[in-house]
């Protein structure tokens, strides 16, 4: 099975080559414009010269069967595009697009065609999260925040947020009928947002700051009297009466504990088996998103961005 990984950057190489060096039918080949980057990690791995490119076309020659891409998002539209009308199953990194409307045309152009295209919120499969499907979800809060980082709202959103966005509806138990958002900007930079998602019977909170003085990602699940809280995808914590908590093992690969590991192999498994993998409920996270954003332009008045 031939996979073409197309962006060698940090998420790369510390999520993705990781599990895919380690399909024994996996024959990885690698595409990036930089050639001293594609040198390193081609040797790192001990990969011949003839699985390493330095442009899509001598990639798509090779006649790959699946693609990662790990590519700038500003780059997605085009080599998500290419690949699709080529043929070739396609794992995104989130997002697809920064324009709704460019996330919209690559959803239909892989239904078009009938190849797969999928995007990668591995958060739904992180163990502490999946496990929480199992958990009374009348109250969900989550929070990702970072030091000293105001953006631009639409990549703040889009690049980061979008996380929050699309673990709140994997773990919302009903229909949402009310959407909610509140934001700091300023000079055109987005300091925090809450999101807020409910329904008949639950309530679900999104918030991120910028400038929260701590880098955490804390999940928390309620209801029934009692809640399972989630520390930085690592460790759990049940509340009933008395708390107990649950750590990763010392031996589990962080890839693991983040889902990237099950993603990478679930959409492996699909493409081997023949099956097509449809991106339109990754397109309704990304239309949520574009909501957050439109109410962050509207909450900061004329000219924002």
């Amino acid at each position: 099975m031939k996979v073409g990984c197309i962006g060698l950057g940090d998420i790369a190489q510390k999520a993705y080559l990781p599990v895919l060096t380690t399909q024994p039918d996996v024959e990885l080949h690698l595409q990036t414009r930089t050639p001293e980057t594609l040198r390193r990690v081609a040797a790192a791995y001990h990969l011949p010269e003839e699985r390493c490119h330095t442009d899509l076309d001598g990639l798509l020659a090779r006649g790959i069967d699946a693609a990662f891409v790990h590519a700038p998002t500003e780059t997605h539209p085009e080599i998500v595009a290419r690949l699709l009308e080529a043929g070739v199953p396609t794992y995104v990194d989130k997002p697809l697009a920064y324009d709704l409307a460019a996330c919209d045309r690559l959803v239909r152009l892989a239904e078009d065609r009938g190849v797969s295209l999928s995007v990668g919120f591995n958060r739904r499969h992180a163990p502490g999260y999946a496990q929480c499907l199992e958990h009374p979800r009348e109250l969900i809060v989550m929070q990702k925040n970072r030091v000293g980082l105001p953006e631009e709202p639409r990549s703040f959103v889009f690049d980061d947020f979008i996380h929050v966005v699309d673990t709140l509806r994997f773990l919302v138990p009903g229909t949402v009928d009310h959407f909610g958002v509140r934001a700091k900007t300023q000079d055109g930079l987005l300091h925090h947002v809450v999101l807020q998602l409910a329904g008949e019977g639950f309530t679900a909170l999104g918030v991120m700051n910028r400038l929260s003085g701590s880098v955490e990602e804390v999940l928390e699940v309620a209801g029934q009297d009692s809640k399972r809280q989630v520390l930085n995808l690592a460790e759990v914590v049940d509340h009933k009466g008395q708390p107990s908590v649950r750590r990763r093992g010392d031996w589990v690969p962080v890839a693991r504990q983040r889902g990237i590991e099950q993603v990478v192999l679930a959409f492996l498994d699909e493409v081997r088996a023949g099956r097509t993998i449809s991106a339109r409920d990754a397109l309704a996270t990304h239309e949520l998103c574009e909501r957050v954003v439109l109410a962050i332009q509207e909450q900061a008045g004329p000219g924002a961005v």
